[in-house]
């Protein structure tokens, strides 16, 4: 079955995109709403000294900070009013998904469908604000022990501090579901996907600069192209596999009329849990450096010898991120995917899968597949994510977060171009049905 994106290519034609007017608005206010976002990334936040900022940053290079960057497209190295990015709405969702598996309650609205849903959604801005605000009160104390960053410290930079970072993440947040309602693609990943693209340009220059220099061979950064052709290669493979469990739905007798009896398949994808596996994985290891970085002078040794043994590169460091990779990889499919409900949702409609009796032996049926195809996602997002931890480590070609990064970018771009194809064909669908109304009042 061919993909959106093959379909596009195989249908697109100019003609067809410039009458679909509404299409095009969509796009235009995705770029202007994009292009607001970067901005956003290049505005301090007031009381900040820009160069000594920048020059204990670089001397901070491989922490967390690094990762928090590359997702806010560059605004934690400026110290913009977007330098938390969207991460506390994301993991206040992720907080929010973990309560609704605890708290009956959350659970029952989640059941109840679209108003459920939006009283959800509001739990979780309220957790977004509160989230932002503690992580903008612990970067401003933080700031305020960076010699020379903070121009006046004080209680009223914290204030002004946590007023503006909130602000931020609150103003992105509310552009992503803008996009995602008035524009194209999911907003919130789109915003994300901004962010890295915008670090691209920089990340080519300096790999080319570093081969003129002769700091690393041309023939290693020809080697690191291809790596990257291969690793979107199995992405986006990866990405597309599906395990199809048949459904069979039983014939039922109206009247003298039959109906039913038709056949369906329930799609398992491969790789349930996306990137947040890596991001969490990165965020957790690269801890303990971002922490020593802060208080360099009197860190610990206990501390110090963590940090020497879980540098970027190391082998106790690629051990423990291909572990943790795989570890979130299950913990998070087993709470975004209930079989039981999908088991109770079969159930209602009168579907089943032929071989297995309907109820709890379906529920477990589907969690025995789901476990063993996340095995295969997780060892996928395992290798993907490492391979380039191993070329930054052993041959220096800078790949910011490696293997994430790249799985985030062709992840967004696939979902992107799915949804502009069904938007296409929802226009095509369209113009067939008033050229046969036209034709139907002729006659």
């Amino acid at each position: 079955m061919a993909s959106a994106a093959e379909q596009l290519a195989a249908n697109f034609n100019f003609g067809a995109f410039t009458k679909a007017t509404e299409l095009r608005q969509r796009i235009l206010f995705t770029l202007g709403a994009m292009i607001v976002v970067r901005l956003g990334a290049f505005i301090p936040m007031p009381g900040i000294n820009p160069g000594a900022l920048a020059r204990i940053l670089d001397q901070q290079q491989g922490g967390v900070l690094d990762v928090f960057n590359v997702l806010a497209g560059g605004a934690v190295e400026r110290m913009a009013i977007f330098a938390l990015g969207i991460m506390p709405y994301i993991s206040a969702s992720i907080i929010i998904q973990l309560m609704t598996t605890v708290f009956p309650e959350l659970e029952a609205l989640k059941k109840e469908g679209a108003a459920g849903q939006k009283q959800i959604n509001q739990y979780t801005r309220y957790g977004t604000v509160g989230l932002a605000a503690l992580q903008a009160y612990g970067i401003a104390f933080g700031l305020e022990h960076m010699g020379g960053v903070v121009i006046d410290p004080g209680w009223a930079f914290r204030i002004s501090a946590v007023i503006t970072l909130t602000g931020g993440t609150i103003l992105l947040m509310w552009i992503g579901e803008q996009i995602t309602n008035r524009g194209v693609g999911n907003g919130i990943s789109l915003i994300i996907f901004a962010g890295i693209v915008a670090q691209f340009p920089m990340m080519i220059a300096r790999s080319f600069e570093s081969a003129r220099t002769g700091a690393i061979s041309p023939l290693m950064l020809i080697f690191g192209a291809i790596a990257i052709a291969a690793l979107v290669g199995v992405i986006v493979f990866i990405e597309r596999a599906q395990r199809r469990l048949l459904v069979q739905y039983p014939k039922r007798q109206v009247g003298n009329k039959m109906f039913g009896g038709e056949s369906s398949h329930l799609p398992l994808k491969l790789n349930v849990s996306g990137v947040i596996p890596p991001i969490f994985a990165s965020s957790i290891l690269l801890m303990p450096t971002t922490i020593a970085s802060f208080n360099a002078q009197n860190t610990p040794e206990w501390l110090q010898s963590i940090v020497a043994y879980l540098s970027m590169g190391s082998p106790l460091y690629l051990l423990l991120y291909g572990g943790m990779i795989v570890f979130f990889a299950f913990f998070y499919t087993a709470i975004v995917f209930n079989p039981e409900e999908t088991a109770d949702n079969l159930k209602k409609y009168g579907g089943f899968i032929p071989g297995i009796r309907p109820g709890k032996k379906t529920a477990d049926y589907i969690d025995f597949v789901l476990t063993r195809i996340t095995v295969v996602g997780a060892i996928y997002l395992a290798i993907v994510c490492m391979i380039p931890e191993f070329l930054v480590a052993y041959y220096s070609i800078p790949f910011y977060l490696g293997g994430t990064s790249i799985l985030i970018v062709v992840s967004v771009m696939m979902d992107t171009v799915a949804q502009i194809q069904s938007h296409l064909i929802a226009q095509q669908y369209e113009g067939l049905i008033k050229k046969a109304k036209l034709r139907g009042s002729r006659r």
